[in-house]
């Protein structure tokens, strides 16, 4: 058995080696013990730990953030300087930070709201990381000739260990619940149809999503000149259309102000084909390709009797025509005059604007009232508000709840992310409005969902596993440098009577002749 030992010692320290020839390129068998490690050197490690974490929950924020990619007001493209090193990496990730703070600051809710459905499985993740670096802890206690280091060591492992024993005591989410008690799966709100399949707001997006089966459609109306409504997100004409080629001298002109006729000269699919912003126009079929390269801009009508068709619902957010338009105070009037000639049912339309809401529910007194700002539910009632429209980062669990025994819905926008859904699934959404509805509809129950009793025995479980391992570590490892130390007197080796002796030598001596020892029992081994 003593034979055998060295080499097994070899073995490790050649495992060392690699992993500090990686480190600092330093490949050379003594190479590595003829400089003392400096405090600068130790520095520049924590910086590159400090730079990996770092990096890690950018790169976790943004998988979490894709739900919203589309809502960033510009391109974020990392600096060439990110390539170069470890320094780069840090200060391109602090400017990336900085800048989603300053013009995306509420996207950061993204973070809180993906613990709660990947808290359990990130600690039980940290767990086992953890858990495993305490084979790399006790060997380094075990070979540590300060008695003061090795306590510190230990102290800081178990501080660490014993945080994450307890984090789960921090963890809340939705889908820790009853299953008896998981309310009715959302609806799902095409938002400007399926925008991912089609062009937004043409007839085909519309289409596209109603064959989906989902509950109904969400859109944004304007008035033309001559007033017609249609719809239009953009104040202009720009980016959805192909204005710069038809009338170029008025491609930056409020899109209310151009006549019907006009707008039914604009090629509204094009650009979808041209700057594909799903990235999804590859994926789809050629028969739709031709179908959306003749897309023109889609009326309230036409939307309308397509839901009509699919006994859909609708919701409408409105947007007022500029003070010198011919019908800057008939805009409400106009649109409800479409409604009513369109045969859609009243409580099948979801009315949003504030203005006027008076005189909307006497004209029409079955739409359903609807609010895009946050109040207590007496003062909603009293405005006769049944539907509230936010965001998805707007709503707490304890609000839900509120709304719920008030009787007042809630529809919750952006949703385009299963993970996202399956959360407001769980915390008791009524419905979403989604740019990937042909996404959403394939998930037909919560993607996990257990009761506090079965995470609590989780928890537990877990937290024994990785105490009995890190135990059983710390036993092994520290027993196994006991017994080579024993052992290795033995046989009688000089260097290794000169290592013993050396206590008062410096450390890069010991450490030179702690690698001659190692090799020359190497050395012993092959000899016999």
């Amino acid at each position: 058995m003593v034979r055998h030992q060295p080499l097994q010692v070899y073995e490790r320290q050649l495992c060392l080696s690699c992993l500090t020839g990686i480190y600092g390129c330093r490949w050379k068998r003594y190479q590595r013990s003829h400089d003392d490690t400096t405090k600068w050197e130790c520095l520049w490690s924590f910086i590159l730990f400090c730079t990996f974490c770092l990096l890690l929950v950018w790169f976790y924020f943004w998988l979490v953030a894709h739900n919203d990619y589309n809502e960033i007001p510009v391109p974020l493209n990392l600096h060439w300087l990110h390539k170069i090193g470890v320094t780069a990496a840090l200060l391109t990730t602090i400017v990336g930070v900085i800048s989603v703070s300053q013009m995306w600051g509420e996207e950061w809710d993204v973070i809180r709201m993906s613990l709660q459905a990947t808290g359990p499985f990130l600690h039980i993740g940290a767990l086992v990381a953890v858990t495993g670096l305490a084979w790399l802890v006790a060997g380094q206690v075990a070979r540590a000739e300060k008695t003061r280091f090795q306590v510190l060591l230990v102290l800081i492992y178990l501080f660490v260990l014993l945080t994450l024993y307890l984090v789960p005591l921090s963890i809340t989410s939705p889908c820790i619940m009853e299953r008896n008690l998981l309310k009715r799966r959302p609806q799902i709100f095409g938002y400007q149809g399926a925008p991912m399949l089609a062009p937004e707001n043409t007839a085909l997006s519309f289409q596209r999503a109603l064959s989906l089966n989902i509950s109904g459609l969400e859109a944004h109306v304007t008035v033309s000149f001559d007033g017609v409504p249609f719809l239009m997100r953009d104040r202009t004409l720009r980016r959805t259309t192909n204005v710069q080629k038809v009338f170029p001298e008025q491609q930056l002109d409020d899109a209310s102000f151009f006549n019907w006729t006009d707008l039914l000269r604009l090629n509204a699919g094009q650009w979808f084909l041209r700057d594909d912003p799903f990235w999804t126009v590859q994926s789809l079929p050629t028969k739709d390709l031709r179908q959306i390269r003749n897309q023109s801009v889609c009326s309230l009508e036409r939307m309308l009797h397509l839901a009509v068709s699919s006994d859909s619902s609708v919701l409408l957010t409105l947007r007022r025509p500029p003070p010198d338009h011919p019908h800057h105070h008939s805009w409400i009037n106009d649109t409800l005059d479409t409604i009513r000639l369109s045969g859609i049912p009243q409580h099948a339309v979801m009315w949003v604007e504030d203005r006027d809401r008076q005189l909307v529910r006497r004209v029409a007194p079955g739409f359903q009232q609807t609010s895009t700002k946050k109040q207590p539910a007496p003062a909603l009632h009293q405005q006769g508000v049944s539907r509230l429209l936010l965001r998805y980062n707007q709503l707490s669990g304890q609000d839900l709840r509120e709304f719920s025994s008030s009787n007042i819905s809630t529809t919750v926008y952006r949703v385009n992310e299963l993970w996202l859904y399956s959360l407001l699934w769980c915390a008791g959404v009524t419905s979403v409005s989604s740019e990937a509805p042909h996404i959403l509809r394939k998930l037909h129950s919560p993607s996990w969902l257990m009761s506090p009793e079965q995470y609590g025995l989780i928890w537990i479980t877990a937290d024994l596993v990785s105490f009995a391992l890190v135990l059983a570590i710390f036993i092994f490892q520290n027993f196994h440098m006991i017994r080579w130390r024993m052992s290795g007197m033995h046989s009688y080796n000089p260097e290794q009577i000169m290592l013993s002796a050396a206590v008062r030598r410096s450390s890069r001596e010991v450490n030179i002749m702690k690698e001659k020892l190692i090799f020359s029992g190497k050395c012993v081994c092959e000899k016999e």
